[in-house]
């Protein structure tokens, strides 16, 4: 599977972008599909993911629930963060990251362990100005 992520930049303090995630090389259903960043000195961390559950739950880090909203449209291929009240400390490289339906069936599996089946896009940075 392959990922491409678009839609960084350079924004101000409460204002809002929307990061696109383009998905190929495989079937969309066999793949649960989430976002991680990671900003400068600091370790890559889970941001918000879509469960392959029957109820595609959505799950959000507590740092952005509320301001940003995973979404995806099947038919396109496509998952989208939508981030709004940006703030300083969301600066990062953001990451489009799958992992087989049987890893993203788990509740939050974008915070708990990949299990070396993840696949990651090459990143979009997202810088927030104060």
């Amino acid at each position: 599977v392959q990922l491409v992520e678009s839609g960084g930049g350079l924004v101000q303090a409460g204002e809002s972008l929307r990061l696109s995630c383009a998905v190929s090389g495989a079937a969309f259903d066999d793949y649960a599909i989430g976002w991680f960043r990671q900003a400068p000195g600091k370790e890559r961390e889970g941001v918000a993911c879509i469960s392959s559950s029957s109820n595609r739950g959505k799950y959000y880090t507590d740092s952005v629930s509320g301001r940003f909203t995973i979404s995806s449209d099947n038919a396109k291929k496509m998952v989208y963060l939508q981030m709004n009240s940006l703030k300083s400390e969301d600066t990062a490289v953001y990451y489009c990251v799958a992992v087989p339906s049987f890893v993203g069936v788990a509740t939050r599996w974008c915070f708990q362990s990949l299990h070396g089946v993840d696949y990651w896009g090459v990143g979009t940075q997202v810088t927030v100005s104060s």
